[in-house]
């Protein structure tokens, strides 16, 4: 499938996997006290305290939520809403632990629901969902604490569910990790997005909450186009609905989960990982990078005059080439959607780059050097991608 080809499955999805519309804005906005840092940091609002800066920062779990609840309305297992919670909380934690932020965050949570197909259980199984996750961080240092939240019937809105959390956080500016210190010369250190970490539950497919929109309706069949119109825009075409080969239930090839147990493994969070690493190593630390919206692509946004070149990427996890099978997707646009096996990227000292794969494999997550940072070789001096797996290589930027 051509890359213009594949982006219009996006566009007639009503969804847009660049943004670029929005970047348009929000790139003409005031940037904060930290322009080149992977969150916007204000100055500190709240005590006034010019060695204090304030983070907030808004995500959810997406259309990750409609998975949810087509698992739900098959099954009857409410309990599937934990995951989402997680997701939603993961969306915003793992951003801040990309400025150096993981402790003493307050987390706000809104759900807006149709009553009519998201009773009563559901939505609490989603409130004790956020609870037991904190409490999983709390018990693995990470003191997150829940400041409330909202929750809205708001039937004519949406057909289902979204889940959407608000964090914030007051830290010393001192403490802030900067990506605009990421700059030629570093190693690139990925972190798997699959297997089973020493703090979850469960092995992990590796999607996280990033491309379910697309990653739905080219796995899954019309089964659930016909029985679930509440979880789809009536004015999208059918055939790009729901039109793909598999139930939920079905084996995912080459994989221990079922298609729909992998469309719903709960996003993975880095930060006992993270604070680990910036406590033994923050000086040899220069960026992290969160590789959710943009997928491989992200990196793209930090440093000043840097050539990424990532040459030593995971090997695909199963998931993602099932997507790429039956949808006929560019590896282009894959790896601008998806995270393709790994979704959070330190940027440290070369000489400190095994240290930090050791620090993640303490944890039960592989790590790797999936490549390093060059000098621009634009021009005009901007910042570019290479990816290179065996004959394939890709350009962005």
């Amino acid at each position: 499938m051509s890359d213009n080809l594949s982006q219009s499955r996006y566009n007639a999805r009503g969804v847009s996997s660049s943004k670029s519309e929005v970047h348009k804005v929000v790139d003409k906005m005031d940037k904060g006290i930290f322009p080149g840092a992977f969150c916007k940091v204000t100055s500190d609002l709240l005590t006034n305290d010019d060695k204090l800066c304030n983070v907030i920062h808004s995500d959810g779990a997406g259309t990750k939520s409609i998975l949810a609840y087509l698992w739900y309305r098959e099954t009857g297992d409410a309990k599937v809403f934990h995951g989402i919670a997680q997701d939603s909380i993961v969306m915003n934690l793992d951003d801040l632990a990309c400025v150096g932020i993981w402790d003493q965050v307050v987390l706000s949570s809104t759900v807006n629901r149709n009553a009519r197909n998201f009773p009563g259980e559901a939505l609490a199984a989603l409130i004790e969902g956020t609870e037991l996750f904190l409490q999983n961080l709390r018990d693995h240092g990470i003191e997150i604490k829940s400041g409330g939240g909202e929750t809205a019937d708001v039937g004519d809105l949406t057909g289902t569910v979204a889940v959407d959390s608000c964090a914030v956080a007051v830290c010393p500016r001192d403490g802030i990790i900067d990506n605009a210190r990421i700059r030629p010369g570093l190693s690139i250190v990925g972190l798997s997005s699959c297997g089973q970490a020493s703090y979850e539950n469960s092995a992990n497919s590796g999607i996280g909450s990033n491309g379910l929109t697309s990653a739905r309706h080219e796995l899954l069949c019309s089964h659930y186009r016909d029985q679930y119109p509440e979880t789809f825009d009536p004015r999208t075409e059918p055939e790009y609905l729901y039109c793909g080969p598999h139930r939920m239930t079905d084996a995912l090839p080459d994989s221990s989960f079922s298609v729909g147990e992998a469309l719903l493994s709960p996003t993975r969070t880095y930060l006992p990982v993270v604070k680990a690493l910036v406590s033994e190593l923050k000086n040899g630390i220069l960026g992290l990078v969160h590789c959710s919206g943009g997928g491989q692509t992200k990196c793209l946004r930090f440093g000043t005059g840097v050539h990424h070149v990532k040459d030593n990427l995971f090997e695909i996890p199963p998931l993602f080439r099932e997507i790429q099978k039956v949808s006929g997707t560019s590896d282009v646009e894959m790896h601008q959607v998806y995270n393709m096996g790994h979704r959070f990227e330190v940027y440290c000292l070369p000489e400190l780059d095994r240290q930090v794969v050791e620090v993640a494999r303490q944890f039960g997550i592989e790590a790797q050097v999936i490549g390093r940072t060059e000098k621009s070789g634009k021009t005009e001096g901007g910042n570019h991608l290479t990816i290179t797996r065996e004959d394939l290589t890709l350009q962005y930027g």
